[in-house]
């Protein structure tokens, strides 16, 4: 099934792309892209299939797409490099550099806090529109005008979008910059949170699986009262998890979307670079090796308050937790961040391993998604 597949591979790692191009023969994806660095040099690069559905368009060598949740992985780095810039002590009050924040008692909220999801501000308290979405500054005043759900610091939960505006209006009262320029500037210019109207024309389109290949299943280590019990959540409009990964609406296919900079889900780029994002990550490009050792130190890790399931995290960085689950062959070092819909980012500074998966078919995990998995483990094994 070569034919689906473009692109170059290191001999050593014929079996990742055995892995791929079997994803598409038997139809788990629709189109996608693949990148791997193993010592800051690329043995897999590799993309396949149809970037929109509707007109075939291929996906081609540079064809960008969205990588929702793994731009929280970005957006936390450049938070961590301003306050390191800037000395900024992540465990100060958040109220130091932004003294409106601190209304109904969150004045003890810290950057540390915000990075590890423990603010307490999961969802907006009312409709948010995509316009308002592209203005950081007033997403900013929002949160900064809500009541907490719970006492910043001493539970957690899974801020989905409101995660980008609270960290990146760091950046941004540090910077003068939003996060998108910020990164632009200091980390790539393909890595675009925020993509402009050539890179947003160009993006591959999101798709949907049929809804019989959507039925929740119990993954690996998740029990399956722990399933149901988030799939009930899932049905319910009025549950914390739904308000909070569904408000602003993301219709992702939508260019204001696209271009509005979104810094918890709206990164707009291709496999390879957000791979060498890792890469250069690991390599001590953005941040110093002492600053990367303690910002993927495991923080937090129990249940979460809106996921209902455990997550783990460093300083804005996912750890492996059951929700993002690694093969057994990948070490517990691996971090990073999972994206909805199955894209993936990750780095290992112990076996010094940059990977990237990006598919435009929102396939889900729980509903039995082992693209990036099968990948990972395939990576893994030709070491």
């Amino acid at each position: 099934m070569s034919g689906f597949v473009d692109g170059q591979v290191d001999p050593a790692f014929q079996a990742v792309r055995d892995v791929f191009e079997a994803s598409f023969a038997d139809g788990q994806n629709s189109g996608a892209a693949v990148a791997v660095y193993v010592d800051g040099r690329a043995v897999v690069d590799l993309w396949g299939g149809v970037a929109d559905a509707r007109t075939q368009r291929p996906w081609d060598r540079d064809t960008p797409a969205v990588t929702f949740s793994c731009t929280k992985g970005v957006t936390a780095t450049a938070a961590l490099a301003v306050a390191l810039r800037s000395g900024t002590s992540l465990h100060e009050p958040v109220t130091t550099w932004w003294p409106e924040y601190g209304a109904f008692g969150k004045d003890s909220t810290t950057l540390a806090d915000l990075l590890t999801h423990r603010a307490g501000l999961p969802a907006f308290d009312r409709a948010v529109s995509a316009a308002e979405a592209a203005d950081p500054a007033a997403m900013a005043a929002l949160l900064a005008g809500q009541r907490p759900l719970w006492t910043p610091g001493t539970e957690h939960g899974y801020h989905a979008l409101t995660f980008g505006w609270l960290v990146g209006e760091f950046v941004r009262r540090c910077t003068g910059s939003t996060v998108g320029e910020y990164v632009r500037r200091n980390f790539g210019d393909e890595l675009c949170i925020g993509a402009p109207p050539q890179v947003a024309e160009q993006a591959a389109r999101v798709g949907f699986p049929p809804a019989d290949q959507q039925t929740w299943v119990a993954p690996g280590p998740i029990d399956t009262t722990t399933v149901t019990r988030m799939a009930q959540a899932y049905q319910d409009p009025s549950s914390l998890a739904i308000r909070a990964s569904t408000n602003p609406v993301g219709a992702y296919n939508r260019p204001d979307v696209l271009s509005g900079g979104w810094p918890a889900s709206g990164l707009v780029t291709t496999a390879r670079a957000l791979a060498r994002f890792y890469r250069d990550l690991l390599n001590g490009v953005m941040l110093p090796p002492e600053l990367l050792t303690e910002a993927v130190r495991e923080h937090v890790r129990g249940p979460d308050s809106v996921l209902l399931l455990e997550s783990a995290f460093g300083l804005g960085y996912m750890l492996p937790c059951e929700n993002f689950i690694m093969p057994d062959v990948a070490p517990p070092t691996v971090f990073g961040h999972p994206g909805a819909g199955g894209s993936i980012g990750l780095g290992d500074m112990d076996n010094r391993i940059a990977i990237a998966f990006i598919p435009n078919l929102r396939r889900d995990w729980l509903s039995g998604d082992r693209r990036a998995y099968d990948l990972i483990a395939a990576t893994y094994s030709a070491l």
